[in-house]
């Protein structure tokens, strides 16, 4: 028996497009991660304020908008061959930075601008690998595949934030920058072995599809005729809105302002919550096959905020790491089971679509974070986050029950197994 046989985890690696999207998802997500810690830390350190923190830190997802327009040229062009001529762009992106600061010509100004382009294309990332694994993947492998597709972003938070900041403060911004580009350039290489996916627009009966905006309208129609796709939807703004700013951009804040740490202090923060979350990804790899997802995602959507709500109280270094670790690996049970529950509700010729419009929920993020920043100015971070996750957990228990029938019966269609 091979190895992929008797280790669930491996499973999926038994799918020969698996083994290339992995690596490549894990090289560009390594890049990723170290940019955001590195220009999150500079933009701080420049301008002293937590507000232009947080504007910078939304305009990473600037792109949500239109990440139903990616996902419909995916199902029409092939989901890998929009995925590589992305990565092609964050390269140039990242080189364009590592100049910059090699020059000594960085501003904020300079970095914002970069970060208003990538920020237009990044969140679209995530949608492409999600359907490329719903579109290469068998059923019966999707949620252990999700589970060791997640880690890639997981052990990049963990490894990716601690190799920034170790980067920066050894040998400079610029040369950090080399690190960024050269992962950015693997995930190019390795994504080119990728099977295509998508590209239903060059089949016949496709292809007489009118428009990509017809694409878009018959995806949003099909999301509000589904229940448990609408719940799901709304829940997955909710988080963005409420929870995720909390332990993303605004850490910088924490490490700063209330622990007073320097960039590797806010490395271990931000490892400490992605190592939580790499457990959980881990252990969906291997017992997600017999989990109902929609119900796994509401009860530790709760757990999430509960162990926000401490954390944001909590003004020692060492516990608020142990508690940012607990606050991850439960949300990662709750946001891999919501994928999971998406891709098997959605019909293939849609599912770049519906999974690009899944991303204007992470709009959210910038929202949440764009109203934090002053209110955590003028009240503090631990009664902004007490605020926002106690008004999450109200609606959060409002979609469930709404719709209890689609997201906690064992026997709906999200909580197939």
């Amino acid at each position: 028996m091979s190895l992929t046989a008797r280790v669930p985890a491996l499973a999926p690696f038994g799918v020969r497009s698996f083994r290339f999207q992995w690596p490549a998802d894990l090289a560009a997500s390594w890049a990723f991660e170290m940019e955001t810690l590195i220009l999150g830390w500079y933009m701080l350190v420049e301008t002293g304020s937590v507000v232009m923190l947080a504007l910078f830190g939304s305009l990473q997802f600037l792109g949500t908008l239109v990440a139903p327009l990616f996902g419909v040229a995916g199902d029409r062009i092939g989901y890998r061959n929009l995925l590589c001529l992305m990565r092609v762009a964050y390269a140039l992106l990242a080189a364009i930075l590592m100049v910059l600061f090699f020059t000594g010509t960085a501003t904020p100004s300079a970095v914002f601008a970069v970060a208003l382009v990538a920020g237009t294309i990044r969140p679209s990332d995530l949608v492409m690998r999600n359907v490329l694994i719903g579109d290469t993947m068998p059923a019966g492998l999707l949620m252990q595949a999700m589970g060791v597709s997640r880690t890639t972003m997981d052990s990049a938070r963990v490894a990716g934030a601690l190799a920034g900041a170790g980067l920066v403060a050894t040998v400079g911004m610029g040369s950090a920058y080399i690190a960024v580009c050269g992962f950015y350039v693997l995930s190019v290489l390795l994504t080119l072995g990728v099977a295509g996916g998508g590209a239903y627009g060059t089949s016949g009966t496709v292809a007489a599809r009118t428009s990509p905006l017809h694409d878009l309208r018959a995806g949003l129609a099909y999301i509000w005729a589904t229940p448990p796709l609408r719940a799901t939807m709304y829940l997955a703004f909710l988080v963005n809105l409420t929870v995720f700013p909390l332990t993303g951009a605004l850490l910088a804040h924490v490490a700063k302002d209330i622990y007073h740490l320097d960039q590797r202090g806010l490395g271990w923060l931000v490892a400490s919550f992605a190592g939580g979350a790499l457990i959980g990804s881990i252990a969906l790899s291997v017992r997600g096959a017999a989990i109902h997802p929609a119900r796994i995602m509401l009860v530790f959507g709760v757990l999430w905020y509960a162990a926000t709500i401490a954390f944001a109280w909590v003004r020692e270094p060492v516990l608020g790491s142990a508690i940012l670790l607990f606050a991850g690996l439960v949300q990662s049970l709750c946001m891999v089971p919501m994928a999971v529950a998406l891709l098997r509700t959605v019909p293939a010729p849609l599912r770049g679509c519906i999974m690009g419009v899944r991303m204007l929920a992470v709009y959210g993020y910038p929202v949440g974070l764009l109203a934090a920043g002053p209110l955590i100015e003028r009240f503090g971070f631990a009664a902004t986050a007490s605020a926002y996750c106690v008004i999450g957990l109200g609606f959060l228990l409002v979609i469930a029950v709404r719709w209890r029938e689609h997201l906690w019966r064992t026997d709906a269609v999200a909580n197939t197994v």
